[in-house]
């Protein structure tokens, strides 16, 4: 049988539903598990095309769908050393899925290859994994019916976190090269990760157990396998109570709550995860304040200040460029604290991890995190080389290094990491003795609102400056001018949805209820320009 043919004969098993509209985005395709039979195929034919075009690399393919309901998934690509998908080729993804019959995905196929300029001789490699969800087998069907009409080679790594499929994409293509990132195995994932852990926390004592929320997701059962290789506090390290029932970061993050099943006591530290296991926030009961949320801001500048602090002790500061990246959902006070207080750089990124991850390889060590707690720190080749290099000139200098060094392999590199950030989060506190009360204390966050309004059409929406200033419709930037100016510590700006017929406004002040006002004068702006609801 012809590869035309192969392919073909495979697509008949699943159809694509009629009318349905595909749109490969920033968290891949994701939607009702009933709709992704045909996509989950066909993503596995631009896997097989994605490989064969970087000369035979292996590709990943993750089967999730994060926090969203039980009743959806998703699946998406992942490029070789760990990060997301090359831009361009989310659009070969989205015509790929929306090929209208099974002889057009053919001939759509064939056309790639050739324009694409591929060599038949070239074997593709893939690897895939899902998450928990009770859809997920059926959908793997799909995707390895596609990777065997392709002839592909590939390895299916069962259930897994996404950033584990994402660390062990970077393993399989550096395997056996001076850039070997790690054992290829999910073993090796917790041995490199737990040992890198014991490293950086010689000779420091954690203060209490942590309580973590697992999102009810597939961080529990792999929390649940770190923790064997953990020593435990009686074994003078960490004590972790796991906590996987009506949860989630997104639940503790827009509640502003505890989730119910956990028993913390005041000032304990707890931490959430979201479903796919790539997403981390922190928070504590303050018997004085009441909920206080540690999010992705106030971990990136608890990272970013351990670590500009260790390279300063080793001896590094002169030579490497340590920067934050956020994008304009951080909160100004967090920015202000990296320039005023840790006299760091910040860049400012549309929101999307891509376009984070991106920025933040522009410095030697990068420190990258969502406000939503989904990020993580990358090192150059410059600053790798350096701690490894560096002849240490007193005991302290070769102890900051040693933790350097610790560092490069505690961090997943590839990809925002719940179980490696968390273990981050509790070496920097422990070595800087810290409470949660007293990281809270860093620095105090502006009140914020964050509104959706619906509009009849959020293409009318342009935006520029990394989303904090819009374009069109025409004259609405200076309106919105207009209102901030009328507050103290005003900020506000308003992007358009990805995903929905809607626009998000975002708005700072000094207080809470200017806060409030200040959002819902500027939704009533964009909801007057953007157009009639259908």
């Amino acid at each position: 049988m012809s590869l035309s043919e192969s392919i073909l004969a495979a697509s008949r098993k699943h159809p694509k539903p009629a009318g349905q509209v595909y749109q490969y985005g920033t968290a891949g395709f994701r939607m009702k598990a009933t709709l992704l039979d045909s996509v989950v195929f066909r993503v596995g034919l631009v896997a097989a095309l994605r490989s064969r075009k970087l000369g035979g690399q292996t590709i990943g393919v993750m089967i999730t769908a994060s926090h969203n309901p039980p009743e959806d998934n998703g699946v998406k690509l992942v490029d070789p050393m760990g990060e997301m998908l090359e831009q361009s080729w989310e659009a070969y993804s989205t015509d790929v899925a929306n090929a209208k019959s099974d002889e057009e995905l053919v001939e759509l196929y064939r056309k790639l290859e050739t324009s694409l300029k591929l060599k038949p001789e070239v074997t593709a490699r893939v690897i895939f994994a899902r998450d928990t969800r009770a859809s997920g087998p059926k959908l793997v069907t799909a995707l390895v019916d596609a990777l065997e009409a392709t002839g592909t080679d590939y390895t299916d790594y069962r259930i897994l976190t996404t950033p584990q499929l994402h660390y062990l994409t970077r393993c399989t293509n550096t395997e056996g090269t001076p850039q070997a990132y790690g054992e290829v195995s999910e073993k090796g994932y917790y041995e490199k990760i737990s040992t890198a852990f014991a490293t950086a926390m010689k000779g420091k004592k954690i203060n209490g157990p942590i309580t973590i929320d697992c999102a009810n997701g597939v961080g529990g059962p792999k929390l649940t396998e770190l923790v064997k290789y953990l020593k435990k506090a009686s074994e003078g390290l960490i004590d972790i109570k796991i906590v996987n029932d009506d949860c989630g970061a997104d639940y503790v993050k827009t509640k502003q709550r505890a989730p119910p099943a956990s028993k913390a006591g005041p000032n304990a530290r707890c931490c959430s995860l979201d479903g796919d296991a790539d997403r981390l926030i922190y928070y504590f009961n303050d018997p004085e304040h009441g909920f206080r949320l540690l999010d992705g801001d106030k971990i990136a500048t608890l990272a970013a200040s351990f670590i500009g602090d260790l390279a300063r002790e080793a001896g590094l500061a002169a030579e490497l460029k340590i920067g934050v990246v956020q994008t304009a959902y951080a909160n100004g006070a967090s920015t202000n604290y990296i320039t005023k207080t840790l006299k760091l750089p910040v860049v400012c990124t549309p929101t999307g991890v891509k376009w984070l991850h991106h920025a933040a390889t522009k410095f030697d060590v990068g420190v990258y995190f969502e406000a939503n707690g989904h990020g993580t720190v990358v090192f150059s080749q410059q600053a790798i080389k350096a701690f490894h290099t560096r002849e240490p000139q007193s005991p302290a200098q070769r102890n900051a290094l040693e933790i350097l060094k610790a560092l490069l392999d505690l961090i997943n590199q590839a990809v925002g990491d719940a179980l490696s950030d968390m273990l981050l989060v509790e070496t920097v506190l422990a070595h800087k003795s810290w409470t949660p009360k007293e990281w809270d204390n860093t620095y105090t966050d502006l009140p914020n609102r964050l509104v959706r309004v619906e509009v009849g059409d959020r293409d009318l929406f342009k935006t520029t400056d990394a989303e904090r200033k819009l374009v069109a419709p025409e004259g609405i930037q200076a309106h919105i001018d207009g209102l901030v100016a009328k507050f103290k510590d005003g900020r506000s700006f308003a992007r358009a949805s990805g995903t929905e017929d809607a626009v998000r406004v975002y708005a700072e002040a000094a207080t809470r209820s200017e806060a409030e006002d200040l959002a819902a004068k500027v939704a009533a702006v964009v909801k007057q320009q953007g157009g009639v609801i259908v």
